[in-house]
């Protein structure tokens, strides 16, 4: 177990997706359908070059859990996606981050998991610091804040579909479905809804596919290297390279409230990972 290879994975793949971030802000005059699109075809070629190279077979076993994943990410990236329209790009990927806590609560219902008390007090914790983000600070769009929240609840099916697959199919094949349902659904929506890129905004359209893809190979390598609660934790740092990327090159604002709502959202959600790692250790 190599951790001080693992946290520098995990930092260039913080790195990777803020930077994605970063670009589908400075990309908002975009139809948020062709961002999904060039998002996914991007990472395509990626994907597919690995699959066939090791040889791995493309349809994978559980066909219809694999369709069904594809088809509640897209919803969950797009409206992602259209969410940075409204809010600031730091503010939205904090609140895309609430998935993990709509994911426990589907597991109680759906996969009768049990969620301990103190996992509920890092839950609390979070939500209050949505309840501070938006209470002190009534500039923020409220049709930004409901997509992202919407957002963030389709992730947390994404977990349970994904914790029902299992090892059942290869990462990389669950992952490629998910790209090509994007791809598809993302191109079929951008037909009535096209915003001609001009100039070096194809190689941004574009460079979206590399910069998700390597940031998922590298959060991968470093989930491979160490154990979950040493490097799931540093994920969080793309909520703070990409709200610095917000206020250097977009001119956001963030005040001392944002920001504490913010760190409550990201003290919660970490003090999770880290319980619920220890708990498996326990184990």
């Amino acid at each position: 177990m190599d951790v001080k290879q693992a946290i520098k994975f995990m930092i260039i793949s913080t790195i990777a997706f803020a930077c994605m971030n970063a670009t589908v802000k400075y990309l908002t005059h975009i139809s948020a359908y062709q961002i999904v699109f060039f998002r996914s075809i991007g990472s395509l070629f990626f994907t597919f070059g690995f699959l066939l190279k090791n040889k791995i077979p493309l349809l994978g076993n559980n066909r219809k859990l694999l369709v069904l994943r594809g088809l509640v990410g897209v919803v969950s990236m797009t409206l992602f996606f259209m969410s940075t329209k409204y809010l600031p790009i730091g503010t939205a990927v904090s609140l895309r981050y609430m998935g993990p806590i709509f994911a426990a609560i589907f597991a109680v219902f759906l996969l009768k998991e049990k969620v301990k008390a103190l996992q509920w007090l890092f839950f609390a914790m979070a939500f209050s610091g949505v309840i501070i983000l938006k209470g002190f600070n009534t500039e923020l769009n409220w049709f930004g804040l409901i997509l992202i929240f919407i957002s963030a609840i389709f992730i947390g099916l994404v977990y349970i579909i994904i914790s029902k697959i299992g090892k059942g199919d290869h990462p990389v094949v669950v992952v490629n479905y998910f790209l090509v349902i994007s791809t598809l659904v993302g191109g079929l929506l951008s037909i009535n809804n096209w915003v001609q890129p001009v100039g070096k905004e194809w190689a941004l359209l574009l460079a979206l596919g590399v910069f998700g893809y390597f940031g998922q190979v590298n959060m991968t390598k470093a989930l491979q290297a160490a154990s979950t609660t040493q490097v799931a934790p540093l994920k969080y740092l793309e909520v703070i390279f990409t709200l610095l990327f917000g206020v250097f090159f977009f001119s956001e604002i963030y005040t001392f409230w944002s920001l504490l709502g913010i760190a409550l959202i990201i003290a919660g959600l970490v003090l999770n990972i880290i319980y619920k790692g220890k708990k498996i250790i326990k184990q």
